[in-house]
């Protein structure tokens, strides 16, 4: 059985710093597009940060690109997010998901077949 659960999410100001963690069981983490998306209040699912693709390239959404960093332990299970310089608009409900295709460019849709419960972000300005 597959299970995702993330921790880390909280409150920070503007300009600080987290570091989310999604912790996995039931799938391997070399064979599965591992992704973080995020939803803000108002706002669809959107896919900020993945390794979606066979040479594990991490793709990144433009409005967090040098300030967001996704890597993997593979010992541990674990998927993590950093999120440094963070702004009032990274505030949302970050998901952490694992999807057995591929994508390229992008995240992909949110239609991941495994999805993490969710873990509150808010960033004051």
């Amino acid at each position: 059985q597959v299970q995702l659960v993330e921790s880390g999410g909280g409150l920070v100001q503007s300009g600080g710093s987290l570091r989310l963690a999604c912790a996995t069981s039931g799938l391997n983490l070399d064979r599965y597009a591992i992704a973080w998306f995020r939803q803000g209040p108002g706002m669809e699912r959107e896919g900020v940060s993945c390794i979606a693709t066979p040479d594990g390239t991490p793709y990144y959404v433009s409005s967090v690109k040098g300030r967001f960093t996704i890597s993997k332990d593979n010992a541990k299970n674990t998927v993590y997010l950093q999120m440094d310089s963070l702004k009032p608009e990274d505030t949302g409900v970050y998901y952490c998901a694992a999807d057995r295709g591929y994508y390229y460019d992008s995240c992909g849709p949110p239609m991941y077949d495994y999805w993490g419960q969710g873990i509150q972000v808010t960033v004051s300005s």
